[in-house]
């Protein structure tokens, strides 16, 4: 079994993978959503570009800017979104926020998180909770076709 400074290793090793190696890092030219998100604090910018038929998201993509916690959200977040509904990807928000921003010693709350585990320790840093949460606030723009930018301020 792991111990926590090997776990914190591995998270960070994760983070820094999707970083160098962003999946799903590009445009979509025929998206059906889109929406755009910067994060004046750290200086993240981001594009995200979705094709959602019969309320499935078929393709997902992002494009910009920013630090390797923004990077790599927006990375994982790209990955585990593909094949899942609107409202699916709506609780996965609700999910992620919690893991980020709500300190809990109950372990069994977190049985479902699975690669979003990696964004648990951003909580203990404010100003990184920004980073790590701009391309699911921009996502939820996105779903709702909105043409407001989305900002962490």
């Amino acid at each position: 079994m792991l111990d926590t400074s090997e776990i914190k290793e591995l998270y960070q090793e994760v983070i820094l993978d999707h970083n160098r190696n962003p999946r799903n890092f590009g445009e979509i030219e025929n998206y059906t959503h889109h929406a755009r998100g910067h994060n004046p604090l750290c200086g993240d910018q981001l594009d995200l570009f979705l094709i959602i038929e019969n309320d499935v998201i078929q393709e997902v993509k992002f494009k910009g800017s920013g630090c390797a916690i923004s990077k790599a959200s927006a990375s994982i977040m790209t990955t585990i979104l593909k094949g899942k509904t609107a409202n699916e990807a709506k609780k996965i928000f609700d999910e992620f926020h919690k893991i980020i921003t709500v300190n809990s010693d109950n372990s069994n709350e977190n049985i479902n998180i699975g690669k979003l585990a990696v964004f648990a320790g951003v909580r203990e840093f404010p100003a990184r909770v920004k980073c790590a949460s701009l391309a699911w606030h921009t996502l939820l723009n996105a779903l709702e076709n909105s043409s407001n930018n989305v900002t962490t301020e």
